[in-house]
């Protein structure tokens, strides 16, 4: 493994994001990084590849600049790098819940729990745990007992709660999701919307799956992660595996895009599901004309013909 992944957040004031994000990329890339980073004026929220070298010369430069220097990194070994390019981008804020009331996490945010105490909440029947991710992250894993909001975007969260605000309101409230930035804002967000008992898993899954004494009990499947991996372990000590194939319902965790470039949907689903239906969805995608699948795999017109066919056939008989 001489390859690391850095998973990392820091609230801070930044000036003039769109100036440090241009030098920061330029940072990034004289080290040989390879990631996604977000920058605004309320912090920076990054994700990035490398050797063990230049990940270990990033993260003392941030740790040597005031602004960040109390930022904790999630760290993961890795074979090769992550990612394929290098971005560094200004945005209005860190993780998009588009409120009409922003939410300062320096100034409210949900109790803190680590790894032990979260545990302990699980096992709590009085304590209700709401997963601050999107429902296909849900989907490949969770934590036992988790409520999954039905939401695609974290955006869309807020308007969720409020559909269902009697199931939290009386309740005492622990979130969580991947690295702990999602659950920053969204939980001071639940404080201010009158959820008076709110908690946070602190460091978040990444963090959970490397404690040494939870070893990441009690979470089934795999997590979800937004680099070339797609998909990383947690539980090491009794994984059960949660997904299951968009077209069978057999326990899977393999995470695609389906084939069209206009629907790009991500499914679980089999390499020989995956080959069955030409890397589409449903039968649209898979007949599409500009389907990458078939592109990628120099399938001919008569097999895609043939393989269509058996689609429709299949379809019909069920």
């Amino acid at each position: 493994m001489d390859y690391r992944v850095l998973l990392y957040y820091n609230y801070t004031k930044i000036e003039n994001p769109e100036q440090f994000a241009k030098e920061h990329l330029a940072l990034c890339k004289s080290l040989g990084l390879k990631g996604r980073i977000l920058v605004a004026e309320e912090g920076i929220n990054g994700t990035a590849s490398g050797t063990i070298e230049a990940t270990q010369q990033y993260m003392d430069w941030m740790h040597n600049d005031e602004r960040f220097k109390d930022t904790w990194f999630k760290i993961d070994e890795s074979e090769g790098h992550a990612f394929r390019k290098m971005f560094v981008r200004p945005r209005k804020e860190l993780v998009a819940l588009n409120l009409e009331e922003d939410v300062d996490p320096l100034r409210l945010t949900g109790e803190y729990l680590d790894p032990k105490a979260f545990k302990e909440a699980l096992l709590d029947e009085d304590t209700i745990v709401l997963d601050a991710r999107n429902d296909y992250e849900y989907d490949l894993g969770h934590f036992r007992g988790a409520i999954r909001p039905d939401i695609r975007n974290f955006r869309e969260l807020p308007e969720w709660i409020r559909e269902n605000k009697e199931k939290f309101m009386d309740k005492k409230v622990v979130t969580y999701c991947t690295g702990g930035i999602r659950c920053e804002k969204f939980s001071g967000w639940l404080l201010r919307e009158g959820v008076e008992n709110v908690a946070q898993l602190h460091g978040g899954i990444a963090t959970y799956g490397k404690d040494p004494e939870v070893k990441g009990e009690m979470w089934d499947g795999k997590m979800y992660v937004f680099d070339d991996r797609i998909s990383v372990e947690i539980n090491q000590v009794d994984k059960q595996i949660v997904g299951k194939d968009w077209f069978d319902g057999t326990p899977c965790e393999r995470y695609i895009n389906c084939g069209n470039p206009s629907c790009n949907r991500q499914i679980i689903t089999s390499e020989e599901n995956e080959a069955k239906h030409l890397g589409g969805c449903c039968y649209d995608c898979a007949a599409s004309e500009t389907n990458r699948y078939i592109k990628r795999n120099g399938i001919s017109e008569e097999e895609r013909a043939t393989r269509l066919a058996a689609i429709v056939s299949e379809e019909v008989s069920a």
